[in-house]
């Protein structure tokens, strides 16, 4: 039986997930899980690289003490974050969040400099103000001059396992700085941003084999294996383990610390009522386009759990909030203030009041609120992309780790008055290594890939 790993690393937590195919079904089997959080770094929200790293070796390490080695893998993560390498390959500075502020007010600085239908013409991509066209235009210059190398998170764990550099083609798409047209990188923007081009590569798509471990990872590991691209930006791979396909009349929905609401097209969107409704069209596999919406998502709930000390699980934060569901009022889910807060239950409780709604007075009515209005948010943002694409919705496939909740689910259904597919679970997990059995010859086409996972939920 041929193995292939998953090392599927998100905003809060990080998990080697080994697959395999058993009656025409993809099986997961969770061998290893850690915690992903960000740290203060001389006044900057920073991540653990070198605790990640340490991570994804452990991980590959339980291969061996369970007598199941991978024939490859592939790493994911998050987007937009990255780091600079010197010419000796060490990172430049710190490797900072795109939750840190660094990024306030340089997007509006850009776009006034550039022009707003330009920077989307060239990109196809949301504004968000901590893309990655902002953050590097937020760095010294001194730091930008020392650069030799571009690699975004799950490049650079690459490059640690291999000793190779490759740019992947989803998570440059996330940057605002890849050029929609031809799929390399913007020169203009990259000129603007103050970075030079020779530091970057084109990028290669989902399914390219890097190549193999390198000999001191092998030699701590105990075996060698290839290193494969999935769709490296968690959501696109993701979005290979819906159930729908393109011809299908329905929205994909990952739902997770972010909530990305949308469809796979063939060829991207970039209108005037796309680029007013701030659609993005990032990559996916197969050159198709993930024309979605970026909602905040269960970010919120996480920073409530954080506040709480994290005294409840979060079924029994769904559980409280379900018995307050007489509780109606909601919040703008997407507005700055729930973006990073010291207090997010005092957050939502001033939103309540400046906006002259009844103010949560328990845990479950802050829970209720924040469910039902990320409900509410999914419905608005399923109308918008219905009256931009001309698209019918009568279907919403859930996948990923919010799709466990099932009080968020109901919400969800009677909001929108669509049927509700739930599952698969470990999505950007199935996604990454259907990728890998695709590029290793494990399955012969992605519309085989769709019935294993429809078989597998």
């Amino acid at each position: 039986m041929n193995y292939f790993l998953a090392v599927d690393i998100g905003a809060s937590s990080g998990r080697h997930l080994l697959g395999y195919i058993e009656n025409e079904q993809i099986v997961l089997e969770e061998i290893y899980r850690f915690e992903n959080k960000l740290s203060s770094v001389d006044g900057q929200l920073c991540w653990e690289l070198d605790k990640l790293f340490s991570h994804v070796i452990e991980g590959l390490k339980q291969c061996v003490s369970i007598g199941k080695i991978p024939k490859s893998v592939g790493v994911d993560t998050w987007g937009v974050d990255f780091v600079l390498l010197d010419s000796a390959d060490n990172i430049i500075g710190n490797t900072v969040s795109y939750r840190d502020s660094r990024t306030k007010g340089i997007m509006d600085q850009i776009c006034e400099q550039v022009g707003i239908r330009e920077i989307y013409n060239k990109t196809a991509i949301q504004f968000m103000g901590f893309n990655t066209l902002y953050q590097m235009s937020s760095l010294d210059i001194k730091d930008k001059c020392k650069a030799r190398s571009f690699l975004m998170i799950p490049d650079y764990i690459n490059y640690l396992l291999t000793g190779l550099k490759v740019n992947e083609y989803t998570n440059s798409t996330t940057t605002q700085m890849l050029n929609i047209g031809n799929g390399d990188w913007d020169k203009d923007l990259l000129e603007v941003c103050g970075i030079s081009a020779d530091i970057f590569s084109k990028p290669e798509y989902p399914g390219h084999r890097i190549g193999n471990l390198k000999t001191s990872i092998q030699e701590i590991v105990g075996f060698d294996c290839e290193i494969v691209l999935p769709a490296t930006h968690d959501t696109a791979s993701a979005f290979i383990a819906s159930v729908l396909d393109l011809e299908d009349d329905g929205v994909i929905l990952s739902s997770g610390t972010w909530s990305l609401l949308g469809i796979e097209l063939e060829k991207p969107i970039v209108s005037d009522i796309s680029l007013e409704s701030n659609f993005t069209n990032e990559g996916g596999y197969d050159k198709r386009f993930r024309f979605l919406k970026n909602i905040m998502g269960l970010w919120i709930v996480q920073e409530v759990s954080r506040i709480l000390d994290f005294r409840y699980s979060y079924a029994e934060l769904a559980e409280l909030a379900r018995e307050a569901s007489e509780f109606k009022s909601v919040i703008d889910v997407n507005n700055e203030r729930f973006f990073v807060s010291e207090n997010m239950i005092e957050e939502i409780v001033a939103y309540c009041k400046e906006s002259g709604q009844d103010h949560p007075k328990t845990i479950g009515e802050v829970c209720i609120c924040v469910y039902r209005s990320l409900a509410k948010s999914y419905h608005h943002y399923i109308e918008e992309l219905v009256s931009v694409t001309g698209r019918t919705v009568d279907k919403i496939n859930i996948i990923g780790g919010g799709c466990k909740n099932q009080l968020l689910n109901e919400l969800i259904e009677q909001e929108t008055n669509k049927e509700v597919i739930v599952g698969p679970v470990e999505a950007t997990g199935v996604g990454n290594i259907i990728v890998q059995m695709l590029s290793m010859g494990e399955i012969t086409h992605l519309k085989q890939a769709k019935n294993y996972i429809r078989n597998s939920i």
